[in-house]
């Protein structure tokens, strides 16, 4: 049995849904101790819940310390099986999230899947369904993953709400990915989302994104969609002949619209100067798949807590080889070996 210390690193659910994923992909239990210990209210929340539950449903897995507020989970898991699966986060929690903890595993499984997922589809501190369709699969496909997505309802904290739904292709392993370039730019668009507040907000954040990137109305697209609660996103979207990148900003209560996309385009900005192809976000997204299939680098912003601690989950339950080479102050070459294959050289 792997043995976890959630309390590593940044002491995040990454830690968590990193150990569930690979325990799924190898048939090996795992127990995780000091859960979110790095966090003001450590121990399973809603969203970590869920996962752990999805995670168990795949697999028929037994699994103790399945509560709320727990801090220490040890999880045995089966089979996993592919089928058609419904999980409800029961709060504005992330269902991209709980896409990604199973995500993998089904990949691997030996038949068609279909998840459907309610609960948050843009939250702060979790990919959006818009960088997961946008950002993360497109890459995956590039690997061999055939997996689709569906936003059926917009969920935004705090009151959720949403749903989305993946369709899985089974594959027996996934090709390596080599990503040192971004390519030209193809294409490029702002889009500001919002439910349930004056339409005036949307507009604004449109305004500084015009007016600080000097980019054409053309390229601004403001869109109100239906939600059970208020919410609001601002989606700066990069489409490169490589890659494409998404930049989002949630708004909150308190935050001025303006300050909304100074985050977004403070974020962007921060890419698009380092010249390198993948964010930092995107990053800590790539670390999983390349580690399970054939490896492969790609060249990123500075690492993030959340990255490193990411390497050292994969590199104590996987044991492959995963090497960040610095070649400026905020671009830095990730190396990652896959279990099928030695070291890539592509980069």
């Amino acid at each position: 049995m792997f043995e976890i210390d959630g309390a590593r690193g940044e002491g995040g659910g990454q830690v968590l849904r990193t150990a569930l994923t690979l325990s799924l992909c190898q048939g090996e239990p795992v127990r995780i101790k000091n859960i979110r210990a790095g966090r003001q209210k450590p121990g399973l929340l809603r969203q970590h819940l869920a996962c752990l539950r999805a995670a168990k449903a795949i697999s028929h897995a037994q699994v103790s310390g399945e509560q709320l507020g727990s801090r220490e989970v040890v999880f045995m898991p089966g089979k996993v099986e592919s089928g058609k699966y419904h999980f409800a986060v029961g709060s504005a929690g992330s269902t991209s999230l709980v896409l990604q903890t199973v995500l993998l595993p089904l990949l691997y499984a030996d038949g068609v899947s279909e998840i459907h997922i309610e609960g948050g589809t843009h939250n702060k501190k979790a990919p959006s369904f818009d960088f997961i369709a946008r950002a993360y699969l497109p890459l995956l496909a590039r690997m061999g993953a055939k997996v689709t997505v569906e936003l059926h309802k917009y969920g935004f904290y705090p009151a959720g709400g949403g749903a989305m739904c993946a369709h899985i292709q089974p594959l027996p392993q996934l090709s390596s990915l080599d990503l040192s370039e971004r390519g030209a730019l193809v294409d490029f668009a702002a889009v500001a989302t919002s439910a349930n507040i004056p339409g005036h907000i949307a507009q604004r954040e449109l305004a500084q994104v015009r007016k600080k990137c000097d980019w054409s109305p053309e390229r601004l697209h403001q869109q109100s969609v239906p939600s059970v609660g208020p919410g609001n996103v601002l989606s700066l979207r990069l489409h490169w002949e490589q890659v494409s990148e998404v930049f989002d900003a949630m708004a909150e209560l308190g935050v001025t619209a303006e300050n909304v996309t100074r985050r977004a385009i403070g974020q962007m900005q921060r890419y698009l100067h380092a010249g390198v192809p993948v964010g930092e976000h995107l990053a800590d997204q790539l670390l999983l798949p390349m580690a399970l299939g054939s490896g492969g680098c790609f060249r990123t912003l500075k690492p993030s807590q959340h990255l490193l601690t990411n390497i050292q989950v994969i590199r104590d339950i996987l044991g492959t080889d995963i090497q960040l080479h610095q070649q400026s102050d905020d671009d830095w070459q990730v190396i990652v070996e896959g279990t099928n294959r030695k070291l890539a050289t592509g980069c």
